[in-house]
């Protein structure tokens, strides 16, 4: 593939003349300046980096930009602007599930990606849901009680 790539970001279509080999990680900082999108590990282990690709969650660090081509992409800074981030934002505030907020990004978005496919999930699914994603100051627990509440709370959202 030669030329533009072309793709919904945050809902806007967008061009990058980046190399299809290029990391989507650095193409969404770097490029179009989405800074939520954190560089952990660079190796697809951490969550840090977290994007919905056609509402999938991924890791963009390991993501090549080609790949995305007439794919559509979301970051913390274009799920922020919905109300089911509302509804998450909060259940995370309430249980203080937020300490340094370098894996929270990509936590959200992890609770949206396994929301979005099981509205009413138990903790083991949640566990599971967000296993991806590292945090190292808050633990885990407080997240947890956040994606359940948030789950309670989301009236039909997902």
């Amino acid at each position: 593939m030669s030329g533009k790539i072309t793709f919904i970001l945050n809902n806007e279509k967008v061009e990058s003349n980046g190399k299809p080999s290029d990391r989507l990680l650095d193409v969404l900082r770097n490029e179009f300046e989405l800074t939520g999108v954190k560089c952990g590990c660079k190796e697809g282990e951490c969550g840090a980096c977290s994007v919905l690709i056609d509402g999938v969650l991924a890791n963009s660090c390991v993501v090549a930009l080609g790949s995305i081509h007439n794919c559509h992409v979301t970051t913390i800074e274009g799920y922020s602007k919905t109300k089911r981030f509302e509804v998450l934002s909060k259940a995370y505030a309430n249980f203080s599930a937020v300490q340094c907020g370098f894996c929270i990004p990509g936590m959200v978005l992890a609770s949206e990606a396994l929301l979005s496919h099981n509205p009413h999930p138990t903790e083991a699914e949640i566990r599971e849901g967000i296993s991806g994603n590292l945090c190292r100051c808050t633990g885990y627990n407080a997240i947890v009680h956040a994606i359940q509440k948030a789950a309670e709370e989301g009236n039909g959202l997902w």
